[in-house]
């Protein structure tokens, strides 16, 4: 059996969830993303046996493949990783939720790419809370221009924001990124946009990100290990 271990790992982890929230304050659900790149189709298959419901891929072509060989999965793809504009066009109505939107340019394609008769892609704003010139997402005081943007495209659905923060074991590091986030939130729900999803904490990170209000997690290393790419 591949990943044998996976039923009893996913139980441990909403546990730990659970534990956090309590912590933190918290009653939502919590949502987990079992984040599946680099591994083949049978991670996902194990996934949704152990009750996930929903897997997360980072490159299209490998998301795009996958979807092909386990159509006969009930199972929802979400899309996690930095988009490049020129990808829009795949992305753009296989994914039941993108959180990487950044920039208008790419909400516009995506928002053109959307093939017809489809519901809106629901997307989250990728915010770049950890100030590394390097990661991805928009800067938080160009938030507000982003979201109204967004707001106005028909074809798009605004879900929530996500981030990432640095790659530090300092919770205090983590929890300014994911606190900062939380506040960008309410000032955008205050401004009358429907965010109500907050994407962040990964398998390194994800308790001090529950603690701070996450509604969804993207856990892959806790979960399948080590990746090989």
């Amino acid at each position: 059996m591949i990943f044998p271990d996976l039923p009893r790992q996913v139980r441990e982890l909403r546990e730990r969830i659970a534990a956090h929230q309590a912590r933190g304050g918290w009653s939502h659900p919590v949502r987990i993303v079992a984040v599946t790149k680099t591994h083949g189709p049978e991670a996902v298959r194990a996934a949704v046996a152990a009750g996930i419901d929903a897997v997360g891929e980072n490159r299209i072509q490998e998301a795009l493949t996958k979807q092909e060989a386990l159509a006969d999965l009930t199972v929802e793809w979400h899309f996690i990783g930095r988009l490049q504009r020129n990808k829009a066009r795949y992305a753009a109505g296989r994914f039941a939720l993108i959180h990487s939107v950044d920039r208008q340019a790419l909400a516009r394609d995506l928002d053109r790419r959307m093939p017809p008769g489809q519901e809106a892609q629901r997307v989250l704003v990728q915010v770049n809370c950890s100030g590394e010139p390097r990661k991805g997402g928009v800067e938080p005081a160009e938030l507000p221009v982003l979201l109204d943007a967004i707001q106005d495209l028909p074809r798009l659905e605004l879900c929530g924001l996500m981030t990432m923060a640095e790659l530090s074991t300092d919770e205090r590091i983590q929890r300014r990124a994911y606190g900062q986030l939380r506040a960008l939130r309410e000032a955008a729900a205050g401004r009358g946009h429907a965010v109500g999803e907050l994407s962040m904490g990964m398998s390194a990170d994800f308790p001090v990100a529950v603690e701070e209000g996450a509604t969804i997690v993207r856990v892959g290393t806790l979960l399948f290990g080590g990746r090989s790419a």
